[in-house]
């Protein structure tokens, strides 16, 4: 039987746009839920639902681990095979989100996903409050890559750490597949840490960086299956099969990408051949952190940074944890998130009683 374990899916034809517009709100149990949007092209509108479903849950154990009061949420346009999104389409669109995001009374905020920008979050802004990641000359916070950036390089640290008895990355060796917005500012933080890089991207533009920073340039096959201490996944999910992980020569996968297992199970594969693993919603949620910290919760921008880079701590915890358990970090994690939610959700059922007045 199919189960959902969401609080509200809301699945609506975009009234300007004609576009499927999908807003999944996961949990509420730590505040007020959060989530890019994505707008993707997809075979079937279906497949953007399961996408929605899943990168929603998905979200809330990302905020859960990293001790932010919030839950998870997606919202996926559901783009057909064919259509292209030129300039006209693409603002009805995003009005089509806001019109949804702000139906739900503040209960979910979105911003920046694949295929959307914080330009287009300025855009949904225009109908709704509830947004984040708006250019900072809006008053938002802009591009969330730096602080992902900052927030993958304190959990290798951790990494590190566990692998050699200190966080420092001179002279480590670190293959960083994917050099987008993300993987680019990274390798450039390796570099200046002393690491020696080996890079790879689909794009071969990209090898102009390679040299510029003295890495390793190669294919992004070869880099996965090259022999380094860190492997970071940079690009889009799945890089981790079955197959892939039985060619890994590296002592630890840490890195931004979402959706890096294939499947579930690779988890314990890489457990059993004794390869480090953490989790990317861990790795991976520097950005998320500092926006919603600076945004949503009205931080300095200083507070923002410092839990930006607790995320060293987080991962350093996670990591001892299961070793003292014997267990996955990625078991640990995912734990370590159902305790917050669990302690959140008795908490919201017992409240607090107020005190007596005489």
């Amino acid at each position: 039987m199919f189960t959902l374990d969401h609080e509200q899916v809301v699945i609506r034809r975009g009234p300007r746009s004609g576009l499927p517009v999908i807003v999944a709100v996961h949990s509420t149990a730590l505040g007020q839920a959060v989530g890019g949007c994505r707008l993707w092209h997809y075979t079937d509108w279906q497949d953007g639902l399961t996408d929605a479903l899943r990168l929603s849950a998905g979200m809330t154990s990302k905020c859960a681990v990293a001790g932010l009061a919030n839950g998870g949420g997606k919202t996926v346009v559901a783009v057909p095979e064919g259509v292209t999104i030129d300039a006209a389409l693409r603002r009805d669109v995003l009005y089509d989100v806001a019109d949804v995001v702000d139906s739900l009374g503040g209960l979910y905020a979105t911003g920046p996903d694949v295929g959307t920008t914080p330009a287009d979050m300025a855009v949904i802004g225009e109908h709704t409050t509830h947004v984040f990641c708006k250019p900072a000359q809006r008053g938002g916070s802009g591009d969330s890559s730096p602080h992902t950036a900052i927030g993958t390089l304190a959990a290798l640290r951790a990494v590190g750490r566990r692998i050699h008895g200190t966080p420092n990355l001179a002279g480590r060796r670190l293959a960083v597949v994917g050099l987008g917005s993300v993987g680019e500012k990274l390798a450039r933080l390796l570099a200046a840490e002393g690491a020696e890089l080996l890079v790879s991207d689909i794009d071969p533009g990209k090898r102009a960086l390679a040299e510029e920073l003295g890495a390793t340039w190669s294919r992004p096959d070869q880099a996965v299956a090259a022999e380094v201490d860190i492997l970071v996944p940079a690009a889009l999910g799945g890089i981790l099969t079955e197959r892939s992980v039985s060619n890994l020569r590296c002592r630890a996968v840490a890195g931004p990408a979402n959706n890096q297992l294939a499947t579930p199970d690779v988890a314990g594969l890489l457990h059993r051949r004794d390869i480090i693993w953490v989790p990317d919603y861990v790795v991976g949620a520097g950005g998320v952190i500092y926006a919603l910290t600076t945004e949503l919760h009205r931080g300095t921008a200083d507070d923002a940074l410092a839990r930006v880079q607790a995320i060293e701590g987080t991962v350093s915890d996670l990591l001892h944890t299961a070793e003292r358990l014997g267990t996955a970090p990625a078991q640990a994690a995912l734990e370590l998130a159902q305790t917050r939610l669990r302690a959140a959700t008795s908490h919201a059922r017992h409240p607090v009683p107020s005190p007596a007045h005489d």
